[in-house]
């Protein structure tokens, strides 16, 4: 690496680690320690001299091989200010890991499934949370959705949450989120989506808040699960509402089967 400021190594964490970091690029390397192929994302903040937070960088490497350790690199040359003279400061700030056979994929090929299951990036108010999962039928056939999805809730390693009461709506939680439409049955031709939304509150009073950052998600009872990071900050609520799948206004090109 060039760039006028020397290499310097920065921190590790959840199996990534900066090897190398200077005014233009970031070096790093992301080891994928379990054992099945893993989509790994990691999240950068990148940091003022003082410390403050400049900006920040998201990263996935899809496909990583247990026990592969894979490098890459982030360019940084024009992301914002720095004190000239100063080094910038690069964090590791979230590293998140998903089966690649479970991975999101809301773009490129179709999943073999036919079903395209992913979450928003979600919004948050007074300590109210609102995250939306989105469903949309990228295959050949006609999809039937009715009712809610089917959630299980896990650890940072993937084990299920347990003393979470999942409510049927949003209702419990608060009012006016989108998340209380009756349940319908819904036809998806081929191009068109769902969504159902997901409500929670962070407030921790007596006892151990729980974390929920993942969610393996099924559209409908057997379908091939699909692993979102929706990231459950429950507080000590113990609750959490989802919603019915509600048909999108919009969505891609849709080819209906002919009347006849």
């Amino acid at each position: 690496m060039s760039g006028g400021v020397p290499d310097t190594p920065g921190p590790a964490g959840d199996g990534v680690r900066i090897t190398a970091v200077n005014s233009k690029c970031a070096e790093y390397e992301v080891t994928n320690s379990g054992g099945e192929p893993a989509d790994v994302t990691v999240l950068f903040s990148r940091l003022s001299a003082s410390g403050a937070a400049l900006d920040s960088v998201t990263e996935t490497i899809a496909g990583l091989a247990p026990g592969a350790t894979e490098k890459k690199r982030i360019d940084l040359a024009g992301r914002g200010p720095e004190r000239p003279g100063a080094g910038p400061q690069l964090k590791i700030a979230r590293v998140r890991s998903v089966p690649s056979a479970e991975a999101p994929q809301p773009g490129g090929p179709c999943p073999a499934s036919g079903l395209r299951v992913y979450a928003d990036q979600g919004d948050a108010a007074m300590g109210l949370r609102v995250v939306g999962l989105l469903l949309r039928n990228c295959g050949t056939s006609t999809v039937t959705v009715n009712g809610y999805p089917q959630l299980q809730l896990l650890d940072l390693e993937h084990r299920p949450v347990d003393g979470v009461r999942i409510l049927t709506g949003g209702a419990g939680i608060a009012t006016g989120t989108g998340a209380d439409t009756p349940p319908q049955e819904i036809a998806l031709y081929p191009g068109e989506g769902a969504h159902a939304t997901l409500v929670w509150r962070n407030t921790t009073e007596a006892g151990a808040p729980v974390n929920a950052p993942y969610v393996r998600v099924r559209a409908v009872p057997g379908a091939d699960p699909v692993m979102v990071t929706p990231e459950l900050d429950l507080g000590t609520t113990g609750r959490l509402g989802v919603g019915a799948w509600v048909r999108d206004d919009g969505g891609e090109p849709v080819t209906r089967p002919s009347a006849g």
